[in-house]
């Protein structure tokens, strides 16, 4: 394993590339230099917690030579400027178009040996590891543009706009959430689904197929094509261990269940559509703003591509890889559920308990694993009532010394207390609390409610639709409640440390995406 820092050294030491389509350098460096104490800003907090621990003696610096470096100085200024000049990200383009056709070309798992479907999840780890790299350089170079367009508009007066900038970029991460308010309009707008639907969705698509109507064949139709395009995603996504929804249909189902019950006019077509306008109306306000500085002017430009490519690469690197991870999360439940059938595992899911290299004892002497797989899988069960180190620092400290969640007890904020966070969207919104730790949780946010959440992936987006704005315990820029937050334009705010241990469930809130707070009323 290397050190984050080793890692951020090698990133720099690429070779990067270059563009003739250059804004004047100097209007570059000048907004770059503006921006990176802005760009910072945001993580204040846990630079903070890092400077504590290292003064208390529970983290340990260690200095080393290349922690200085002007040559990576040099050349993160280069990746500064790649990051401002480029005009595109074929890498990402082709990597999708590979995790695409390896999804179009699944064989039916249930009909090859498992040697085979061993081996094709093996074939699909390779283009992972490569999307991921790509990845790495979309994610570095996502804050750039944004911290440069931060430094212009507070040039101009007002820093808020900077996140109402952001709205309206289209990112393949959201696609999922339109797919799915259309499929609950299907099921809104018939009398038979809408009766389906209510007697609960564990077995729904059972007795859709049973029903055969039009109305049911037409659904289950659109669904089909849904789990093919959107099945690999779900909550908690990147691990193969989570509920995605084609493995887990039931899981998108509840989802669509609870889009059905909100009106048209919670439309995210509809509210994306405002916030793209509200977006165009403050660009046209800053360009005539900026039109007798042509230098700032082309910064500013420049600054715009840079963030809509890069928001949009890292949303795209995400699905390449989340998608890559769905192939091979279903080759392994295939293999699991075998073994189940063969009297080895209880349950499919078992199969992520073995190492790599067991896997092929595993076929060989399935026996030897019924034991080991039960009791990782226990000790599994038993993390989640962990907290894990905030850091770890070369030894991982041993389970025994590990804290639980429940011990991690917060006052709850009172009236007139102001809670500070990051933007995630602009606007302001008052409504009432809603602290929710599940996204199947059964009770549903009315419309107006603020969502309190610890953290958010796709599998929230429906308690997004009814919400008048959003406050996540953790989050930064690009993270999926900012994105979705835009989408749908409503205010947002990230980073609100334990912001669902502090604000009380019911309590009359204020959330200010523009500045960053939320306040308890």
């Amino acid at each position: 394993m290397i050190s984050v820092s080793r890692c951020a050294a090698r990133l720099a030491d690429r070779s990067l590339p270059s563009s003739t389509e250059t804004p004047s350098s100097t209007s570059i460096a000048s907004a770059s230099s503006r921006s990176s104490s802005r760009k910072w800003r945001s993580a204040d907090r846990y630079a903070t917690a890092l400077r504590e621990g290292i003064a208390s003696g529970q983290l340990l610096l260690v200095a080393e030579d290349w922690h200085e470096s002007p040559r990576h100085a040099e050349k993160l200024a280069v990746t500064m400027a790649s990051a401002m000049t480029v005009t595109a990200m074929p890498d990402l383009d082709d990597e999708k178009a590979i995790a695409d056709g390896l999804r179009a070309t699944r064989p039916d798992l249930s009909r090859i040996s498992e040697g085979l479907v061993l081996a094709r999840a093996r074939s699909v780890v390779p283009y992972l590891q490569q999307a991921f790299c790509s990845g790495m350089i979309a994610s570095s170079n996502m804050s750039i543009g944004p911290g440069a367009l931060g430094a212009i508009c507070d040039a101009l007066g007002d820093p808020t706009v900077t996140i109402r900038l952001l709205a309206g970029v289209e990112v393949d991460s959201a696609k999922p959430a339109f797919a799915m308010w259309e499929l609950s309009r299907r099921a809104r707008a018939s009398a038979e689904l809408n009766a389906a639907f209510e007697a609960g969705v564990t077995d729904l698509l059972d007795r859709l197929k049973a029903s055969g109507s039009p109305d049911a064949t037409a659904f289950l139709a659109a669904f089909d094509e849904f789990l093919f395009q959107y099945g690999s995603r779900g909550p908690g996504e990147w691990d193969l261990v989570a509920k995605a929804w084609e493995p887990y249909p039931y899981v998108a189902l509840g989802a669509i269940d609870r889009m059905r019950v909100s009106p048209d006019e919670q439309s995210p077509v509809t509210r994306h559509d405002a916030s793209v306008a509200e977006r165009d109306r403050l660009l046209t306000d800053i360009r005539a703003k900026l039109a007798g500085d042509p230098d700032t002017l082309a910064t500013f430009e420049a600054a715009l591509r840079s963030s809509e490519l890069h928001l949009a690469g890292r949303e795209r690197y995400k699905t390449n890889c989340i998608k890559l991870v769905g192939e091979i999360r279903m080759c392994m439940l295939e293999l699991g559920r075998r073994f189940v059938a063969r009297g080895i595992f209880d349950m499919p899911e078992q199969i992520y308990m073995l190492l790599t290299e067991e896997l092929d004892e595993l076929r060989h002497e399935p026996a030897r694993f019924t034991a080991v797989a039960r009791d990782r899988w226990a000790r599994y069960q038993a993390l989640y009532d962990l907290e894990p180190p905030f850091v770890v620092n070369a030894t991982v400290p041993p389970m025994s010394t590990w804290k639980l969640k429940a011990d991690h007890v917060v006052a709850e904020a009172v009236a007139g207390t102001v809670l500070t966070g990051s933007c995630g969207s602009g606007g302001v919104a008052t409504g009432r609390a809603r602290v929710i730790l599940d996204p199947t949780d059964p009770f549903a946010l009315e419309p107006g409610d603020i969502l309190v959440a610890p953290n958010t992936d796709p599998s929230w987006v429906p308690l997004f639709i009814p919400a008048g704005a959003a406050v996540v315990n953790v989050g930064a820029m690009g993270s999926h409640a900012m994105i979705v937050s835009r989408d749908l334009g409503i205010p947002c705010v990230v980073s609100v440390t334990d912001a669902t241990q502090r604000i009380p469930d019911g309590a009359i809130i204020t959330v200010d995406g523009n500045a960053g707070t939320v306040t308890i009323h």
